[in-house]
């Protein structure tokens, strides 16, 4: 079997001795894109039970047939952290989503503000890009990326879990290592209004938390807290 350094993500469970026929664009890519044949070999995760090699058994115009192996890697344990942040323009919403996804965010909820610069994402989409970045970084997991909520749906629906707010422009401490299931929130470009900061701070189990001295960008300081966040978990 020649090894690759491919990796893919497959929506059905995993089980050594099984067969996974690829369509669509996986086979594409594995076919004509990568141009694999009977014997190559690559991994596979999907989310539940873990990593398993795979080799290609037969190549098709429109299908892969692969023949799955012995498992590689065990599920693992990851940070129950959830992004929340105001929907951004395309470009830097998808970025937001496969720069979280790099950092092991465990959902992602877009949310509509009074200054938001969007008001709907294609979901089918970003689903896409969490994939690729799940494949490329070697996570054994895709995060739950969910249809975007007003800040007053969120915060009225919110459940007994920390929810860390960047606040800019308040003294506030710096975001620390997560401990146990939290949220962080990080609103628009030009912040949250005040109103929607007094109704943040009425709601329980919330901590404003400061990303440094600098005002930065909203793409900027939804990575940049993910990272103080997660860094250390």
């Amino acid at each position: 079997m020649r090894s690759t350094s491919i990796r893919l993500f497959v929506e059905t469970p995993l089980e050594s001795g099984a067969s996974r026929m690829l369509v669509g664009p996986q086979a594409h890519y594995l076919a004509n894109v990568m141009r694999l044949g009977p014997g190559d070999g690559l991994r596979l995760f999907d989310g539940l039970a873990g990593e398993f090699e795979a080799v290609v058994e037969h190549v098709s115009r429109r299908e892969v047939r692969l023949q799955v192996g012995a498992g590689l890697r065990a599920p693992e344990a990851e940070p129950d952290c959830w992004l929340c942040f105001a929907l951004l323009k395309r470009q830097k919403t998808d970025l937001v989503v496969e720069k979280a996804t790099e950092l092991g965010i465990a959902v992602i909820q877009p949310v509509i503000t009074a200054r938001t610069q969007a008001d709907h994402v294609n979901l089918a989409r970003l689903r896409v890009i969490a994939v690729e970045a799940a494949e490329q970084c070697e996570r054994l997991s895709v995060p739950e990326i969910r249809a975007p909520v007003t800040l007053g749906q969120l915060m009225q629906g919110w459940p007994q879990r920390r929810l860390y707010v960047a606040d800019e422009r308040r003294a506030a401490p710096l975001a620390g290592a997560l401990h146990g299931p939290g949220a962080l929130l990080v609103g628009p470009e030009g912040g949250f209004t005040d109103t929607e900061l007094d109704g943040i701070g009425n709601a329980p189990l919330v901590t404003r938390v400061s990303l440094g001295r600098r005002i930065l960008r909203a793409e900027t300081a939804a990575i940049a807290g993910l990272a103080l966040m997660l860094a250390a978990a």
